[in-house]
């Protein structure tokens, strides 16, 4: 049996695996978590203190109704987001977007997490070995940008969209993507 060496390390360095509708190829720094609820807090953000359904907000996001509504709760639970029931209910941010930072919302859901000891757990690294010293250095750094971004910065009031900067969630929906091939792996097609 082959063990892969992310099968052998601790959770913080453990790559986030790719959902289904990555790209192929591209490697995911962010659970989809923490995507989704940058989503949900930048949209909440372009509505200028109007407050959103669920529904709303995983139709504008492009996030499943079942699992936003988990995200929202965890948003909520930080204080990030207030919510009202109700037929006039729904969620809005509980502060000004200025007051709000991007690392407010990862560490809301899936925080960062910074190597503190030898992954591989070697009782005789006391420090940091010189390539995760560098890993915890670059968690420090997105760390301390996303500390300094805040949700009025990356949110475009009034847009009514997660961020019209973004391909993915300004895509029509009636545009569908290319259909999968059906060849089986080792087989050609000539």
């Amino acid at each position: 049996m082959h063990l892969n060496v992310a099968d052998r390390l601790p959770d913080p360095v453990r790559p986030v695996s790719q959902p289904a509708q990555a790209a192929p190829g591209r490697l995911r720094m962010f659970s989809s978590t923490t995507e989704y609820a940058l989503r949900a807090a930048v949209f909440l953000a372009s509505l200028g203190g109007e407050s959103a359904s669920s529904e709303r907000i995983a139709e504008a996001t492009k996030v499943p109704p079942g699992y936003i509504s988990k995200v929202m709760r965890d948003l909520v639970v930080a204080r990030l987001v207030e919510s009202q029931r109700g037929p006039n209910g729904g969620f809005t941010l509980a502060r000004d977007p200025a007051a709000i930072t991007v690392l407010d919302v990862v560490n809301a859901v899936t925080p960062l997490q910074r190597i503190e000891s030898c992954p591989l757990g070697n009782p005789t690294h006391l420090n940091l070995c010189p390539l995760h010293r560098r890993l915890d250095d670059a968690i420090a750094s997105i760390q301390d940008a996303f500390r300094k971004t805040t949700l009025a910065e990356v949110s475009t009031p009034g847009s009514r969209t997660a961020s019209p900067q973004c391909g993915a969630l300004t895509v029509s929906a009636t545009m569908k993507a290319p259909a999968k091939s059906k060849k089986s792996p080792g087989k050609s097609s000539g």
